[in-house]
């Protein structure tokens, strides 16, 4: 914890970082302070996780058995509230820096690929936190059927992280506009799509196939094929687009 606090937090204090350094301890640097930072404001992980549970309790009161809605409505569900539990705070990944006026300062002294590298880190945390509060309320208040639960596990651990590389560089994107919020939902969609119907279709199978790993093991090539992709090409873009 002590050297939490010791990680450079300011614009004052961002310029003693060693240029020299490598993206590796850059990225740490910079997932260190924007995790010390949410910890003490607690605004993204406030807002991804207040939307996350208030929807799973409506849906729960709505839509708990005898409702007779299928399994397969229940698993779409589930990622929905995800995504758009994602999008009330994942969208905030930039914000700190516009709104601080510490942007200029980070990109003096951090590279670009650092500063993904680190931004990325964030939000894979961040979906994993969120996660592991909804998951566990959602299956409990929908009493969803769950016949592989070490499949549920890896299809949430990938789909989370594959959400949370769709929409980092869209962050950046949006971080400067007035309706970033919107604006992020409306870019980060199309990105996020491919992977939100993949683990989709993974979760169907965790929670009603009796062979549920030899049905999800093509949608799980596809969440990790899906990742090695859209991450070295949103290094590429990101370095333009943090750079204007």
């Amino acid at each position: 914890m002590a050297s939490w606090l010791s990680l450079p937090t300011t614009p004052e204090s961002w310029a003693t970082v060693n240029r020299s350094s490598s993206w590796a301890n850059e990225a740490v640097a910079v997932f260190a302070k924007d995790w010390l930072l949410e910890l003490r404001t607690r605004v993204a992980l406030g807002a991804v996780v207040l939307f996350a549970v208030t929807s799973v309790v409506a849906s729960g009161f709505a839509l708990a058995p005898p409702s007779g809605v299928p399994a397969e409505v229940k698993a779409a569900l589930l990622w929905v509230v995800i995504f758009f539990a994602a999008v009330a705070g994942l969208s905030r990944v930039f914000v700190v820096e516009e709104e601080t006026r510490t942007a200029d300062a980070l990109r003096l002294a951090v590279s670009p690929a650092g500063v993904f590298a680190g931004k990325l880190a964030f939000n894979t945390v961040l979906m994993w936190t969120l996660c592991a509060i909804t998951v566990p309320l959602y299956l409990l208040l929908l009493e969803a059927p769950l016949r592989n639960v070490s499949l549920l596990v890896v299809v949430v651990a990938l789909g989370s992280t594959a959400l949370a590389c769709a929409t980092t560089a869209v962050g950046a994107i949006v971080a400067k506009a007035t309706m970033r919020g919107a604006l992020f939902g409306v870019l980060a969609f199309p990105v996020a799509l491919p992977p939100l119907l993949v683990a989709i279709h993974a979760t169907k199978a965790a929670w009603l196939s009796d062979s549920a790993w030899r049905v999800a093991a093509g949608d799980l090539q596809v969440l990790a094929g899906f990742m090695l992709v859209i991450v070295p090409a949103s290094v590429l873009v990101f370095e333009h687009i943090w750079s204007e």
